[in-house]
């Protein structure tokens, strides 16, 4: 099977993991800490010792420092303003609006740069823009100052930086919905929409008055609030708080309030401007023992060890900011992952992605000793940003990595692994709710491994009857899912099959045997490899359901199935599809659009004796999406098929078809699951290269070995190939035409092709009986040295059933 970690290949330089990771903190412009993150991420993908952002302040002759992330600015005599006139590198890159790059000697001659706190100090300061609009400050402490890829990291960094101007939410007069305005003087406040609700306080209800909204905080956290708001205690510049507002009901709920003072003067009051929004879930005090109560509730809920997986991570990573978290069980010597976050293949590292599997990773504890260490332990590991870790753990978490042991029944029983990008200081109170959610999933493992022992057997059986992997095909993706039923101990009927077949064609098979009981699954087995043998032997698409059902009537079962099969040229980007009482195909095309298939269809295998199974074309363009799938995904009690399928064909045309096994993921989101499913996707890509192809039809006459050597000589030269491989050919084509003609009657077919540089020469005929190679010649025999000069001149021959008789093949290398 062609799987998503398939699609990554190599590992990303540091540029292209910081545009990933840019790209990531750009979808969400309004998130408060945005900056610093963004800063962030200069000291690591940079390896910046402090990054910091100058941007004009309420004096345009000032730059003023707006926001800064690393070690603290006085260890590099760093000041909070520069003048703009100044000679500093800050100044004059926000004059000219070209990046400056410093080493020792360079800040030697600087007037304005105080002393350089180690000989390896080295200085970048590229601008926000044009010329006048602040600039980036990065300070490095390498010897030879920041390289070619540390440079690329800083450029893109200050392309992402954008400084709103403070000032905005209070002058423009319409005001953000999270943002608000306070007059110091008056104590009157300009609030927005989102602000109101968060208060619980409608629009026609709100006098306007700071106090208003004060008697809704906890009186415990009013001090903190007043010293925010009274202009006496407030300074200059950007201040946060976190603070509660009482509910009707329930527990208060956490707010986070940003804000900067802008100071009056020349007719204007001092205005506090800034932000408020909901910090339930970006608070970073996670000491709350309610959070530990959600994440037992939600625990106790989890049915399966996919849902305790969930549970942790949705308990975690939001309250600590990770940037990755794996759950992952111990089996022997393995780690087998069973939920990631985020799913896709390029957030992990690269031995976790060569492990990738049709659903899950999993990677060899071995190759990863530090791990394997802190599981004998058996007690929760921190390392910070820097700590000496194998690649297969660093890369995790660069900036910080927690390895959580979950203890369950006296054992181990695997273990969480969360992961910062950005350097994270491991509180006293995170280790404790580290500590107290690794008891409790370990418990909830427990729990559900006894929930889930039945269904593995279910599993196990099923995964026994289905293709293990999924072949790699010619000039296409193929992806597979399969899931069964939760509806107690039942196995099902569905199935699936990829099937290569000669000239560049592949079978695709998706099927359901009526029913859910070891009958059904035995039968579903019988039908996939029957349907794998007719495909086989080379028979058309509808000849091959019709032995099927044929196969089923003779079995005198009660049963029935349904089954779709399609037939694609891979090097034509053509298709026939034969229908057997089952679901339409779904195409998703290059554009994007997605259409339910109207092919044509018979009754399903195993009800009529004389069924007639008619095929439908299909032209496939590259970048084409064809989904095939049982009634399990698109039929429930609250939705029929047809409304089932319209929203498939939907969740197919909005999906990414660049990594299929995502796509897969995505249409399997919500399954009913009172019913088993299968489902096949494969996108048809195209040949890259096309072989070349000519046919002969070998009459029987006297002179037909030498009609089908000129043929073979016409068509060979024609392609280029050599002389020394032209006579090879001849000699080859010679003995298979001539055992044909001698031991069997009926039509003689040869087929010449040339594909890579490999020349294959075949000759099919009537008979099913494949050439024996003697095992000794006597030097008075007369004949049986045909396949062994054949043996001697070829890289490889062999024969194939094709359409009750067979194919013999060989084929030679070109040199060259």
């Amino acid at each position: 099977m062609v799987s998503e970690g398939a699609a990554v290949s190599g590992t990303r330089t540091a540029p292209e993991r910081a545009g990933v990771a840019l790209a990531s903190l750009m979808e969400f412009p309004d998130t408060p800490d945005r900056l610093r993150r963004l800063l962030e991420q200069a000291l690591v993908f940079a390896g910046a010792s402090f990054a910091g952002v100058y941007t004009p302040g309420d004096d345009p002759a000032q730059l003023c420092l707006a926001e800064s992330a690393g070690l603290p600015r006085t260890l590099y005599g760093l000041r909070d303003c520069y003048p703009v006139t100044g000679g500093f590198p800050v100044a004059e890159a926000h004059r000219t609006g070209r990046p400056r790059w410093l080493g020792p000697a360079e800040l030697a001659g600087c007037p304005d740069a105080r002393r350089t706190p180690s000989p390896d100090f080295s200085l970048a300061v590229l601008p926000l823009g044009p010329a006048g609009a602040g600039c980036l400050l990065a300070v490095g402490e390498h010897p030879g100052g920041f390289g070619t890829d540390d440079r690329v990291c800083l450029e893109l960094i200050a392309g992402a930086v954008s400084v709103p101007a403070p000032a905005a939410a209070g002058e423009t007069g319409e005001l953000p919905e999270n943002a608000f305005s306070l007059a110091m003087d008056t104590g009157r406040v300009e609030v927005g929409e989102s602000i109101l609700r968060l208060f619980g306080i409608g629009r026609d209800d709100f006098d306007g008055r700071v106090e208003t909204l004060l008697g809704r905080a906890v009186p415990e956290d009013l001090p903190a609030l007043m010293s925010v708001v009274e202009a006496d205690h407030m300074s200059i510049g950007d201040r946060e708080l976190e603070f509660r507002i009482l509910q009707p009901s329930g527990p208060p709920t956490w707010l986070r309030l940003r804000g900067r003072l802008l100071p009056g003067g020349e007719g204007r009051t001092a205005r506090l401007v800034g932000t408020v929004a909901d910090a339930s879930t970006l608070r970073s005090d996670v000491t709350d023992v309610a959070r530990v109560q959600r994440l037992a509730a939600a625990l106790a809920m989890a049915g399966t060890v996919k849902d305790v997986g969930q549970a942790v991570v949705a308990a975690l990573r939001v309250p600590l900011q990770a940037d990755r978290i794996a759950l992952a069980e111990l089996e022997n010597d393995r780690l087998v992952v069973t939920v990631l976050d985020p799913p896709e293949p390029e957030a992990w590292p690269e031995v976790w992605r060569s492990e990738w599997r049709t659903e899950w990773p999993d990677a060899p504890v071995r190759a990863m000793p530090t791990l394997a260490a802190a599981l004998r332990e058996g007690r929760a590991r921190i390392w910070p940003a820097g700590s000496p870790l194998e690649p297969a753990l660093a890369e995790v978490g660069p900036g910080g990595l927690a390895v959580l042991p979950l203890p369950a029944g006296g054992r181990m029983a695997g273990a969480c692994l969360i992961g910062w990008d950005s350097p994270h200081e491991f509180a006293p109170d995170e280790r404790a709710l580290l500590t107290a959610c690794a008891g409790l999933a370990g418990q909830a493992l427990l729990r559900a491994h006894a929930f889930d022992a039945e269904h593995e057997l279910v599993g196990m059986l099923q995964r026994t009857l289905l293709p293990r992997r999924l072949p790699r095909l010619p000039g296409a993706v193929a992806v597979a899912r399969y899931l069964p039923t939760t509806a107690g101990l039942e196995v099902g009927g569905d199935w699936y099959d990829v099937i290569p077949l000669a000239d560049n064609h592949v079978a695709l098979v998706i099927g359901d045997v009526q029913g859910h009981n070891a009958g059904a699954a035995t039968l579903m087995g019988q039908m996939r490899t029957a349907l794998r043998a007719y495909a086989a032997e080379g028979h058309a698409p509808d000849v091959v359901v019709s032995h099927a059902n044929r196969l089923l009537l003779d079995m005198e079962t009660d049963l029935f199935a349904t089954c779709a099969y399609v037939d694609v040229d891979m090097e034509e980007g053509t298709a026939w599809c034969v229908r057997a009482g089952h679901l339409q195909p779904v195409l998703r095309h290059p554009d994007g659009t997605a259409e339910i298939l109207r092919a044509e269809g018979g009754p399903p295998l195993g009800v009529l004796a004389q069924a007639e199974f008619p095929m439908t074309p299909l032209r496939l363009q590259p970048g084409t999406v064809l989904a095939l799938t049982t009634d399990g995904l698109v039929e429930s009690p609250d939705a029929d098929m047809d409304t089932g399928m319209d929203r498939l064909a939907r969740r197919l045309s909005a999906a990414d078809p660049a990594h299929l096994g995502l796509v897969a993921d995505a249409l399997l989101a919500g399954a009913h699951r009172a019913d088993d499913v299968a489902l096949l996707l494969v996108r048809y890509d195209g040949m890259a290269v096309r072989p070349l192809r000519e046919s002969w039809t070998v009459w029987r006459v006297p002179e037909a070995v030498r009609h089908a050597r000129r043929f073979t000589r016409r068509t060979l030269r024609t392609w280029g190939v050599s002389q020394d491989t032209l006579d090879a050919a001849l000699l080859v084509v010679s003995e298979l035409v001539t055992n044909a003609l001698v031991h069997t009657g009926g039509q003689v077919r040869l087929d010449l092709s040339l594909v890579n540089h490999r020349l294959r020469l075949a000759v099919a005929d009537a008979s099913p009986r494949s050439p024996v190679k003697p095992t000794s010649i006597g030097w008075e025999a007369t004949g049986g040295r045909g396949i062994l000069l054949v043996e001697a001149v070829s890289a490889a021959w062999g024969t194939v059933p094709v359409s009750g008789g067979k194919q013999v093949w060989a084929d030679l290398v070109p040199d060259g």
